[in-house]
């Protein structure tokens, strides 16, 4: 028996020395990758906190001064701000919602036996792999009011999607529900495939109808997966840049997320758009940690 110990722990030893060890491990790639974070992300969090309570201007020399809570109260009274968080709830709530509907729909046909089934989901995965500016470019083309292809297919003529301000802001959520669908669907058909099949046929033998096997057995089941793609999507919405600002500049399309990109980089006020990115970022995990209780309270059921 001892043999055999000595024998296996030789062998260890050989393959340590031949490899690298747990302190070589640690020492090369968990401490560089700890010191990265807290390099690129944790002290950028620091430091622009520290700004938040200063009047710091980044476009002049000029030192920073410690206002206290001053940019805070500032923009928790201004109505422009709470403007475009109106916008950007309103924006949020649209796309979200045409994502769940389109992309949960879109899993419940793909998870019956079609043809050629694997090529259209990959087909329908392309539109999420391709770059914001790209999908931005592509639907402004789609949008043209002389040449664009949906007022031709709609025979809407020559209407403004993205120049009319009412319209401009359904038009980049249509943008970024055609994008992201397909995460929802991927995360749904994931969900719809694990569903028990036995729990179909009992339904099947009780000769319940196609509504009491959804609200009773689907939807129930796949719910947490579903609130997970909702989570991961309203996050985004909420933080949404780069297809509002390619698509339009309509004032009814500036959504939080702009704002603060204009409060930074072309009006330079560093501290008080430091304290907007802080507002934001409650503002989100508030929204999440909800998300998450409601998920938590699903997953009970």
């Amino acid at each position: 028996m001892a043999t055999v110990v000595m024998t296996s722990l030789d062998s260890k030893s050989r393959a340590a020395s031949r490899g690298l060890s747990d302190i070589k491990i640690r020492n090369l790639f968990i401490i560089p990758t700890i010191l990265f974070l807290i390099v690129f992300n944790i002290f950028p969090l620091i430091y622009s906190l520290g700004y938040s309570f200063t009047d710091f201007r980044a476009s002049t020399n000029a030192p920073a001064n410690f206002v206290g809570l001053q940019n805070y109260r500032e923009l928790l009274n201004d109505p422009f701000i709470w403007s475009n968080f109106a916008i950007t709830a309103k924006y949020v709530i649209v796309s979200v919602a045409g994502q769940v509907v389109v992309g949960f729909g879109t899993a419940m046909l793909l998870n019956r036996d079609i043809p050629f089934k694997g090529l259209l989901t990959t087909l329908l995965l392309l539109p999420m792999m391709l770059s914001m500016a790209v999908v931005g470019l592509f639907w402004k083309l789609l949008y043209d009011p002389s040449f664009g292809i949906i007022n031709y297919a709609l025979g809407l003529g020559s209407f403004e999607w993205l120049a009319n301000p009412d319209m401009a802001l359904y038009a980049v959520a249509i943008t970024d529900i055609w994008m992201w669908s397909p995460f929802v669907m991927l995360l749904s058909l994931a969900g719809l495939s694990a569903v028990p099949k036995h729990l179909y046929e009992a339904a099947a033998i009780d000769r319940a109808g196609p509504l009491y096997t959804f609200f009773r057995i689907t939807l129930p089941l796949v719910a947490p997966i579903l609130m997970i793609a909702i989570i991961f999507r309203t996050m985004e919405a909420f933080k949404t840049f780069d297809l509002a600002y390619i698509l339009t500049s309509q004032p009814t399309t500036e959504v939080i997320s702009i704002r603060l990109y204009k409060m930074a980089f072309q009006e330079w006020q560093t501290g008080r758009s430091c304290a907007l990115a802080y507002i934001v970022l409650i503002m989100v995990l508030a929204i999440t940690n909800i998300y998450v209780k409601y998920l938590n309270k699903v997953k009970e059921r």
